[in-house]
């Protein structure tokens, strides 16, 4: 009886999980997503990643939580295509509080299958910028718009012709319009505090994907973040421009020393890692390459002024020109102001880097002006110890420090015993003349 009361409790605990477990998987499925940051190829892998991971799981609804001043067009257009191409909608939703979608980040917006902004977000200025950090030519800033215009036509045209005019204003003019003037302009679906209050506001909701409309079933929809990867996040920090000077500069530096004092491998390692990094950013930013050059030049004069010392002339020129170089690979008129370096950060650092370099001078002219401590010419005067008798006409050894040294007596010199205390009068080629002292 009792065997049949436990198999009976084990069968209604069974039946109990079983029932909960069916009842969460009947839930829907929210995946959510954070984009804080500037639209570049990590940002990319990332929407990539989590649109699968949507997919995979059978979600209803994707939402991106977008904050980022801007990008690269190109990165902006793929994720665009992969927005678009995905089989779980995408909810574009500008958060939080204060957040802005602005530049590549607006016409991402734009692209979600439904859109929504918070309370006291922005959304605009789109206008785009040369990635080559030049500025733009007048025919091909034409060209470039109007591409831009027609993608965003694309994407709003089933919105409205207030919404149009908007998201064209965005592109020609760099408009910037508010969470309520865009609802206003019927740019985006809602106004949402919190993802919670999104999707409480999407159930219901009817999107047009690409096989056709589908009602969005959102009411107590369980959610699961999906966040950037370590990987991902090392990739956008790289993209820093801060981040990249800095790695540029340390690269550099440790590559000339080791250019410069060879035999260590420390700063040579230290140096090709950073520069590779240095580099990776620097490929996907907006850098004028003309800058590098006047970097290459700061650091040729700080070497020469070691090697060839010109009590710091060559270290105040290699500062200005790294100052200078460095404002033009990254501060060059036409770069994205989210995309240039700290102008305090580089004269912070060229002053670093010229203190540095003068300390290792002062240090070199030190050396030079420092009395000979080995060699022949240091041996005169010291004492050693007779290992054998040393006579006139009869070579004997003397221990000097740790090394044994064949000796001559002087002629001035009383006979010198084993075992006696012996001065070195003078050095003639590898032999020793002494005397006793």
């Amino acid at each position: 009886m009792k065997q049949l009361r436990i198999l009976l409790l084990t069968l209604i605990v069974a039946l109990a999980v079983s029932s909960l477990a069916r009842a969460q998987s009947e839930e829907p499925l929210a995946i959510i997503m954070t984009a804080d940051g500037t639209i570049m190829p990590p940002m990319l892998e990332y929407f990539e990643r989590g649109i699968k991971i949507a997919e995979q799981r059978g979600a209803e609804v994707l939402v991106i939580q977008l904050n980022t001043p801007g990008g690269s067009v190109d990165t902006m257009l793929q994720t665009i295509q992969v927005m678009r191409a995905s089989t779980v909608p995408v909810v574009v939703y500008v958060s939080p509080k204060d957040a802005i979608a602005g530049s590549a980040g607006a016409l991402i917006t734009m692209a979600g299958h439904a859109s929504a902004m918070a309370p006291k977000t922005v959304i605009g200025a789109a206008s785009p910028i040369n990635g080559s950090g030049s500025n733009i030519e007048s025919t091909l800033e034409t060209k470039v718009k109007e591409t831009l215009k027609a993608k965003a036509r694309t994407l709003v045209e089933d919105r409205g012709e207030k919404a149009v005019k908007l998201a064209e204003a965005m592109i020609d003019d760099a408009t910037a319009a508010t969470a309520k003037e865009a609802l206003d302009a019927n740019l985006i679906d809602f106004i949402a505090d919190d993802t919670e209050d999104l999707l409480q506001a999407l159930d219901g909701f009817t999107v047009q994907m690409e096989g056709g409309s589908r009602t969005l079933n959102t009411e107590n929809a369980r959610t699961e973040n999906v966040d950037v990867s370590f990987i991902e996040q090392l990739l956008m920090m790289l993209t820093d421009p801060n981040i990249a000077f800095l790695l540029l500069a340390i690269g550099v530096q440790g590559i000339l020393i080791e250019i410069s004092s060879p035999g260590g491998w420390f700063a040579g390692f230290i140096g090709a890692v950073c520069l590779t990094l240095a580099v990776y950013g620097m490929g996907v930013l907006s850098v004028n390459w003309f800058g590098f050059v006047f970097l290459m030049i700061a650091f040729v004069l700080f070497i020469l002024d070691i090697k060839a010392p010109t009590h710091g002339a060559l270290t105040t020129a290699g500062v200005a020109s790294f100052i200078l170089g460095a404002l033009v690979l990254f501060n060059s008129p036409g770069t994205p102001q989210f995309q240039r370096v700290s102008v305090p950060l580089v004269i912070g650092m060229g002053i670093f880097l010229g203190l540095l370099f003068f300390g290792i001078l002062l240090i070199a002219l030190r050396a030079q002006h420092r009395p000979i401590q080995t060699g022949s010419e240091v041996l005169p005067g010291k004492t050693g110890t007779a290992q054998t008798p040393v006579a006139a006409g009869m070579d004997g050894q003397v221990q000097l420090g740790s090394e044994l040294w064949s000796a001559e007596k002087s002629p001035e010199s009383e006979p010198i015993g084993k075992g006696d205390l012996v001065q070195v009068v003078e050095v003639r080629g590898l032999k020793l003349i002494v005397r006793k002292k």
